[in-house]
């Protein structure tokens, strides 16, 4: 049988509701075998074993055209059909699944309007051997929350790269999540708007905090790109470090034991009677301490 007249049979015997029918598979003007009954739940057509589906086309995926050269075409005709692909172990049980579909099963959810990609539970666990979304991305949305679930993201002698146009702010964001996978920020680090004018300046790299209903409080902390100066408070630290409060604490006191013990210049320690400061390799200075 030739491949239209294949075609055609399929198409005709599809239109007429015929089930349970074999059919002849051609592999070139050979035929190979034929489409039977699949012994799976749900039934359907089952191509011969180990022979082989080609598809080819030389149309381009325009929108006016009807996107005419999508191959395979999954449509879902009832609002919480999910159309799927899915990947069997050799006892038929399923491992993994690609699907996009638009209304969740049970209906007080709400849409998922996503396309998922799933993979079974662990095979001794609460909910063993069940398909589970991995990855979502999610269609009708112009900036696309792409999500994953119970998964850890690796990147192996790779990059993981943040990246955005001049104006944006390029964040990696920690937030609390509730129902209907609504998130909200509570830190995040970035590379913010600063301009760069040249000479390493603007992008630099700042911590926020978030309040409880998810708007920015202030940036603690900021690293200059240009000379590496940090910001406690402030976003234009003019020292390597500058704090923008009236006091800094030094939690646990150290008394040198002698003006010539170990030490690095600019080294500063304190005691209930000095303080000490190192002003040269293994050199310390100090001053005394008095009420009023």
């Amino acid at each position: 049988m030739k491949k239209a007249g294949l075609v055609i049979t399929l198409l005709a015997s599809a239109a007429l509701g015929v089930s349970g029918v074999a059919f002849a598979f051609a592999s070139g003007h050979e035929t190979a075998g034929t489409f039977q009954e699949s012994s799976l739940p749900g039934g359907g057509l089952e191509v011969p074993h180990n022979d082989r589906i080609h598809l080819s086309t030389d149309k381009q995926w325009i929108s006016s055209e009807g996107h005419l050269s999508d191959l395979i075409r999954l449509q879902w005709t009832k609002d919480r059909a999910k159309p799927a692909i899915a990947w069997l172990d050799e006892n038929g049980k399923d491992k993994a699944a690609i699907i996009a579909h638009a209304k969740a099963n049970n209906p007080e959810q709400h849409d998922h309007n996503h396309m998922s990609f799933e993979t079974t539970m662990a095979p001794d666990g609460k909910n063993a051997n069940e398909l589970f979304t991995r990855l979502e991305i999610p269609f009708d949305q112009d900036v696309a929350e792409i999500r994953t679930h119970s998964s850890n993201f690796n990147v192996m002698d790779g990059i993981l790269r943040i990246a955005g146009t001049g104006g944006v702010n390029r964040d990696l964001t920690w937030a609390k999540s509730d129902d209907g996978n609504v998130t909200t920020p509570r830190w995040a680090m970035r590379a913010d708007t600063s301009e760069e004018t040249g000479g390493n300046a603007g992008s630099n790299l700042q911590i926020i905090r978030y309040s409880d209903d998810g708007k920015a409080l202030d940036n603690p902390l900021t690293i200059n790109r240009s000379n590496g100066n940090i910001g406690i408070g402030n976003s234009d630290a003019k020292t390597k470090l500058d704090v923008s409060d009236d006091s800094i604490r030094i939690r646990k006191s150290m008394t040198p034991a002698s003006s010539t013990a170990p030490g690095e210049v600019g080294e500063m320690a304190w005691d209930d009677g000095y303080v000490y400061v190192c002003v040269a390799p293994n050199t310390w200075k100090r001053t005394a301490l008095s009420s009023w």
